[in-house]
């Protein structure tokens, strides 16, 4: 069941489009990421959705109703939407449960559910000034949810938190559709965010979709640098630079460049299908290692586990999976 469409939404900007034709669709809980580097007009389009910016074209259809913006309505948006922005603020010097119960109209029992799955329950008696960032970013949430929105809009949640807040509230995001029902777009830069969460990522570039798919397709079959970038570090392979590596291939490149992933390189014994290198540098990177090799005329980067060598072996490399990009 679609619960949301967005269709050709364009916005001007100062210079140049904001946005340039964005259409796509959620479906009830579908989880939607959206990534791209910082002006790609990731939060000009949430806002959008928001209701609290206009579009120059193009509409925003909820629960088969139009989402109005602010030219269009004293109060625009929908009550069945929330957009929590990266600029979020509390009234100052209060108790988190005098906040939460002016804008409480829940049963005791489903605010409790809800303070329970924002893991906010034991910070009830203080007061906002004696939160820390991540704590106070999960009562503004729980503000949120108490309206019983059923679309959740969440603009760089995790901006500015610690690791430890960090996946607290990653935890809490999990849960909210999970536990609480409630479908959820999210804005992130970091790629473990985004990965780990979504059924879709949408990826903009100059206020367009310029990739849409699953996590894993978009890692691993990027349709440019810009996307590959986005996700992680990789290796391009310039057939030009890549003779060696290329007679190892099972299929003609045709004049693409190979796009790898660190982890689809592997160090191993000798055999037809690898080729020599040798290692230029080795770096801790706590759970793994990044391994710097020489490969002809290339530079290529490989993950592994502990390693058994050292800056200046040897060695030699196989190729498991690659993309032509």
């Amino acid at each position: 069941m679609t619960l949301l469409t967005v269709s050709g939404i364009s916005r001007q900007g100062e210079s140049n489009f904001a946005l340039k034709d964005v259409s796509f669709s959620q479906r009830k809980l579908q989880k939607i990421a959206i990534a791209g580097e910082t002006g790609s007009g990731k939060s000009t389009l949430l806002k959008i959705i928001a209701g609290l910016v206009q579009p120059d074209e193009g509409e925003i259809v909820f629960e088969g109703e139009k989402v109005t913006g602010p030219n269009d309505n004293l109060v625009p948006g929908h009550k069945g939407i929330s957009y929590l922005s990266q600029h979020f603020e509390l009234p100052r010097f209060l108790r988190i449960e005098q906040i939460l119960a002016y804008a409480n109209t829940l049963s005791d029992v489903d605010a409790a559910l809800i303070y329970e799955v924002c893991e906010i329950t034991h910070l009830l008696q203080r007061k906002t000034d004696q939160l820390s960032g991540g704590e106070r970013q999960r009562i503004a949430l729980a503000k949120l949810l108490i309206a019983s929105p059923k679309l959740l809009l969440l603009d760089e949640p995790f901006t500015n938190l610690d690791i430890v807040h960090k996946n607290t509230l990653k935890s809490v995001i999990q849960n909210i559709g999970k536990k609480l029902k409630i479908t959820c777009i999210l804005i992130s830069h970091d790629p473990i965010d985004t990965l780990s969460w979504a059924d879709q990522i949408l990826v903009m570039q100059n206020g367009q979709i310029i990739q849409k798919g699953s996590p894993e397709k978009i890692y691993r079959q990027p349709v440019n640098e810009y996307v590959a970038g986005l996700f992680g570090k990789y290796t391009l392979l310039k057939p030009a630079y890549s003779k060696d590596m290329l007679k190892l291939l099972d299929r003609d490149p045709k004049g693409k460049s190979i796009f790898v992933r660190p982890e689809n390189f592997k160090i191993t014994t000798k055999s037809k299908k690898t080729v020599a290198g040798m290692i230029n540098k080795i770096s801790f990177c706590g759970s793994y290692y990044e391994i710097n090799v020489a490969l002809g005329g290339d530079n290529i980067l490989i993950t592994t586990g502990v390693p058994t060598f050292k800056t200046g072996d040897k060695v030699q490399v196989l190729l498991s999976d690659f993309f032509l990009l």
